[in-house]
């Protein structure tokens, strides 16, 4: 039911979740001198950022699992997440957001992207910044405008100029995203380098 959110126990493989109860570490792309994290990563920044690309790329650098809170909430719900917002409204939507993501950050260290209005909801980011390493990825609004606009299944967006959109949450969320642990900006330079920049900052 899409009320409850539920997340039965799962382990990663690459970007699918498989059923079972062991987290299956992705990718072997980890160095001997890579930061070794001892509790969850979550990226949070605004929609087209890029934490899913970056996120999976962190989680093979680092040899841990890899979430995206997204993709749990629609598997949880039996819905899209458009189809959540359209049905029940986003208030609804973020109170179930909140259960997932407290039950990602349990368990053995991993690193989870959220979805863009996550760490607004005061609840989920005192949680995150509780119990996880924090990192607010950070991008031009041009830049985010871009890439969300090759995409249609945003449903903030739906019908709207996407900078617009854009700018007028980052007046709000920008503020709230600047609470994270650590703050990477995110360019139009290949992702790798973002993950690059990440690994550098966990490692002081």
């Amino acid at each position: 039911m899409a009320n409850d959110f539920r997340v039965r126990d799962s382990r990663y493989i690459g970007s699918v979740a498989m059923p079972g109860n062991d987290e299956q570490k992705i990718g072997n792309d980890r160095t001997v001198t890579d930061p070794v994290i001892d509790r969850p990563v979550v990226l949070v920044g605004m929609m087209g950022v890029g934490k899913s690309s970056i996120g999976k790329r962190l989680a093979a650098r680092l040899n841990v699992p890899f979430a995206d809170a997204d993709d749990e909430i629609e598997r949880a719900a039996g819905l899209s997440i458009s189809e959540i917002f359209e049905k029940f409204g986003e208030g609804y939507f973020r109170d179930g957001e909140r259960r997932v993501i407290a039950r990602l950050v349990e368990g053995a260290p991993k690193i989870i992207a959220t979805g863009g209005g996550a760490f607004v909801n005061a609840d989920t980011r005192a949680l995150i910044l509780e119990r996880a390493i924090s990192i607010w990825l950070d991008a031009d609004v041009k830049v985010l405008a871009d890439r969300v606009g090759r995409r249609s299944h945003r449903p903030l967006l739906k019908d709207k100029d996407p900078v617009e959109v854009l700018t007028e949450l980052g007046k709000i969320r920008n503020p709230l995203y600047a609470t994270a642990n650590i703050h990477i900006r995110s360019d139009t330079s290949p992702h790798m380098r973002t993950v690059e920049n990440i690994v550098k900052a966990l490692a002081q």
